[in-house]
């Protein structure tokens, strides 16, 4: 019997360790993940030039993890996604706290398809529609205030690069 107290409380102990660095420990599991930032320009049909400072997802840890647990984004700033490759993007709202419009754009920058106003931390799918090579979101309301639509023309090193 005694024993078996003993084992019990190993493992309890054990369990609260491990709980423990869980909670205030996490770079321990997991690194975090950063975003660098850079100006990204976007020019409408009528010649009106709107400017943002947005963080670059460029890898598939930056682009899985997104903008997901933010509860603010400054109102001139947005998220980039380079994909590497032109194709079909499926994106999704999982643990985003930000209501936003996403933006699908060529590898020329054209503004293909635009999705305003994604329901935060819905599961359902957000389609391109076509194939793209980046997306940009936006907080919610950004496309509507601004006018903005498709075939207006964006512009950030990533797309300089690649023309």
């Amino acid at each position: 019997m005694m024993a078996l107290r003993h084992v019990c409380r190993l493992q309890i102990s054990s369990a609260l360790a491990a709980l423990f660095f869980y909670l205030f420990a996490p770079g321990v599991f997991a690194a975090e993940v950063t975003f660098e930032k850079a100006p990204l320009e976007i020019v409408t049909a009528s010649g009106e030039i709107h400017r943002f400072t947005v963080e670059l997802a460029l890898d598939n840890e930056q682009r899985a993890q997104g903008l997901m647990n933010r509860r603010h984004m400054p109102r001139d700033g947005g998220m980039f996604f380079d994909f590497g490759m032109t194709r079909r993007v499926m994106m999704w709202m999982k643990n985003t706290y930000l209501p936003l419009d996403m933006l699908f754009i060529a590898r020329d920058g054209k503004v293909e398809t635009i999705r305003e106003n994604a329901v935060p931390l819905s599961e359902a799918i957000i389609d391109s529609k076509v194939p793209v090579a980046y997306v940009l979101e936006l907080n919610a309301g950004t496309v509507s205030r601004l006018g903005l639509a498709p075939g207006d023309i964006m512009d950030t090193a990533a797309i300089s690069k690649a023309r």
